[in-house]
């Protein structure tokens, strides 16, 4: 019924909106999925369940699939309802993402991907977007929320710039991404921003808006340093006739010295405690100094304008959706899926996830409870066992 609803929602939200694809991974979700024959070996492919989970934020037959086997690859595709490009338009991906199993090393991204032949979708299928968490290791270059598009002038998967922060908790998170005409983005995580801006700024699609004036270089006599030795300063007289090291004054010839043998003594050095090391002259603010000289800048001749206002069509020919992932420790959770033209009506279709993240975090906290009341009722049976054994034996000994 919570789905039911959910599309019911959507459907009244926005005539013009286009919904793409919307996956909620119900009974018959096997029939409009494909996983690739041709990517890896089957021993190498690990097998996709399906199940809510030991806690939900919905209810239990609200399922999605789930990474299954360790140390496995995993591979899965669907068309879209219609091939489509975004350039002009919004472009809206989200989907939920739940680590049951405290993820170690593993990803759980999705990509947009033009026509392709899913049996032999996989790690080196050309795709178009991908996004969503990769976590591996502890440090925060290791874990981060990919976005990554690939750039036809550059023929190249372009990284963002500056890594997305991840959530690798147990629980349900809800992942989407905003992609406007206006060529700007946001990265959505529980429908909280946690990045926007702009993608000319994000990624390397283009060289610099401007470059320094090729013409113009920095004149001979520009001073740019701020501090000058003072001419007015004189080194001491007698400041180099002071030694580095001197004779140790308490040092004594060893009582077993022969000088016919051993030569003669000499005592050891040690550091002079008047010595002031190298002279150098005071520093003086310098009255020449014009400060940092700045580059000029000009347009750049090869700054494509027209490239630069379409920065946002990241999307040319999708027709398919899919996950390519390594695990290393299986049990994580995807679930609601949408790739639409339209963020309200993302929102509204993850609307029953979002709304129930608190209720799948107090299911857990209820059954970890209850583990631990057992589990301390388990350990004080068993001592109680162990008493009586003993006092069993203390009575046979008697």
């Amino acid at each position: 019924m919570l789905r039911l609803a959910a599309l019911l929602g959507v459907a009244a939200l926005s005539v013009d909106a286009k919904v793409f694809m919307s996956e909620t991974f119900d009974e018959g979700w096997r029939d409009r999925w494909t996983v690739p024959t041709q990517w890896k070996s089957e021993s190498e492919l690990g097998e996709w369940g399906w199940t809510a989970g030991e806690y939900y934020p919905t209810t239990e037959d609200d399922k999605g699939i789930q990474t299954s086997q360790d140390a496995r690859f995993y591979g899965l595709s669907a068309p879209l309802t219609e091939t489509f490009s975004n350039e002009g338009k919004d472009l809206v991906i989200g989907y939920t993402v739940k680590h049951e199993q405290r993820i170690d090393c593993g990803g759980a991204y999705i990509k947009l991907l033009g026509d392709m032949d899913q049996d032999s979708f996989g790690g080196p299928t050309p795709y178009q977007i991908m996004f969503g968490p990769d976590i591996c290791g502890t440090s925060s270059s290791e874990r981060r929320t990919h976005l990554i598009f690939y750039y036809p002038p550059k023929d190249d998967n372009l990284l963002v710039n500056e890594n997305i922060r991840v959530e690798s908790d147990v629980y349900t998170h809800v992942y989407m991404l905003h992609i406007k005409p206006d060529n700007t983005f946001t990265v959505y995580i529980d429908d909280k921003s946690v990045r926007d801006g702009s993608l000319e700024d994000s990624h390397d699609f283009l060289p610099d808006r401007e470059i320094p004036d090729p013409e113009v270089s920095k004149p001979e006599d520009w001073v740019d340093e701020e501090m000058m030795d003072d001419p007015e300063d004189a080194k001491p007289d007698g400041w180099d006739d002071i030694p580095k090291e001197i004779p140790d004054p308490d040092a004594a010839m060893p009582d077993d010295w022969d000088e016919d043998e051993d030569g003669e003594w000499e005592p050891p050095l040690i550091d002079n405690p008047e010595y002031k090391g190298e002279w150098t002259p005071k520093r003086i603010p310098n009255p020449d100094y014009k400060g940092p000289w700045e580059h000029p800048k000009i347009p750049n001749p090869d700054f494509d304008e027209a490239a630069a206002e379409k920065l946002h069509a990241r999307c040319d020919g999708c027709a398919y959706v899919g996950f390519e992932l390594w695990q290393v420790k299986s049990g994580t959770i995807f679930d609601s899926i949408i790739v639409s033209d339209d963020l309200e009506e993302a929102r509204a279709f993850l609307k029953p996830k979002l709304d129930g993240l608190q209720t799948e975090k107090d299911m857990k906290k209820e059954q970890d409870d209850a583990k631990r009341a057992k589990e301390a009722e388990e350990a004080e049976e068993e001592e109680e066992e162990e008493e009586e054994d003993e006092g069993d034996e203390f009575h046979e000994e008697l």
